[in-house]
């Protein structure tokens, strides 16, 4: 997966086109990711036994790798993401800048 925990992504596609946020957490094996005010839905909480009230919560649900794209930190335009090799070390490059991010 070419997108990591705290990188800063904007959604392209969905209810959420658009938006921008950070990524929280990386689900690699569902190819999905969590972000920060992104794909927000309110969820429904039991009543516990120590008398506490049942309630709803807003929690930011995963979205779906295709669905996002990596903004460049160069030019914080939404770019496709590639590799290259530089001093012996695989990094990350934009494709839309050409350069490492």
């Amino acid at each position: 997966m070419k997108l990591k925990k705290g990188d800063e992504i904007e959604v392209i596609a969905g209810k959420d086109r658009g938006k921008r946020g950070k990524i929280t957490s990386v689900l690699a094996k569902e190819d999905k990711v969590i972000v920060d005010g992104v794909n927000v839905m309110k969820k429904h909480l039991k009543a516990g036994r120590d008398g506490s009230k049942g309630e709803r919560i807003e929690k930011p649900f995963p979205v779906h790798v295709s669905n996002v794209m990596l903004v460049c930190p160069h030019t914080g335009k939404p770019t496709r993401v590639g590799y290259a090799v530089e001093g012996g070390e695989k990094v990350r490059i934009s494709r839309r800048s050409g350069k490492s991010i």
